[in-house]
């Protein structure tokens, strides 16, 4: 194993990884981070140890009292900064140096191509790197989120999405900014995306006033929607939602 200076790819697959992990796992023993330490020949205690460095810079976290570690470097320092100035460049590199170092080649079946054009058009190509972003947002933002739908505290991760708090088409730069995404069921992402609910910056909920008149008579709307308002959502363990995305919310999206 490796004891010279961390190098750049090194670092960049460390913070991503960084991003896809709560900070609870964020130990030796974890299995995601002793498969990078076998791929980039590092000690699983190593890279553990450079994930918490990437805790110390984190505001969420050092804001919580978890300092992490002290000793985070200019070339941490670096990295970080880099990917909070362009999340799809620094997340799309980096799962290409992790498909090099796995010998993994990012192909999409037929079936897979077909449900995608349906979705987004464009080539093949194009998918592929479409999928690997989503997915790249996915995982940061159901693992800063402890894996709960942030309203309901719904663990079940099939009823779960990282929903954009600005859509995706709308804000290139933070598609896959993990400040830009909140963990909500099914049901919850789909009214946030409708407008029927949305989030303040001071993480209270807040229902769309229309939807009180199916509430009368629908104890289902009542108990999954109306009962929420005025509440707290549960706040993320890193990447808090950035307060001016959640105000374009409600200005834009939100029906109040």
């Amino acid at each position: 194993m490796s004891n010279e200076r961390w190098t750049r790819n090194q670092l960049m697959v460390a913070f991503h990884l960084y991003c896809q992990l709560p900070f609870g796992r964020l130990h030796s023993r974890a299995p995601e981070i002793i498969e990078l330490a076998s791929l980039i020949g590092r000690t699983p205690s190593a890279v553990a140890m450079k994930l918490v460095n990437f805790a110390s810079l984190d505001p969420i976290i050092t804001s919580s009292g978890r300092k992490g570690l002290s000793n985070a470097s200019d070339a941490d320092r670096e990295i970080w900064n880099e990917f909070h100035k362009d999340w799809e460049k620094l997340a799309l590199e980096s799962e290409q140096i992790l498909s090099s170092l796995r010998g993994v080649d990012h192909t999409l079946t037929d079936d897979e191509v077909k449900d995608m054009v349906d979705y987004t058009g464009g080539t093949r190509a194009t998918l592929v790197e479409t999928r690997i972003k989503q997915t790249f947002f996915r995982r940061a933002v159901l693992s800063s989120y402890g894996g709960c739908c942030c309203i309901t505290g719904l663990s079940v991760t099939q009823l779960l999405n990282a929903s954009h708090i600005v859509p995706w088409s709308v804000d290139r730069e933070n598609r896959l900014n993990p400040s830009n995404g909140l963990c909500l069921s099914v049901l919850h992402d789909r009214a946030f995306d409708k407008g029927l609910l949305t989030v303040l910056p001071d993480l209270t909920i807040k229902v769309a006033k229309g939807l009180n008149e199916y509430g009368n008579d629908n104890t289902f709307i009542d108990a999954a929607l109306l009962a929420y308002d005025g509440r707290k959502i549960r706040a993320p363990e890193k990447f808090y939602p950035r307060k001016d995305l959640l105000e374009y919310h409600n200005s834009k999206i939100f029906k109040s």
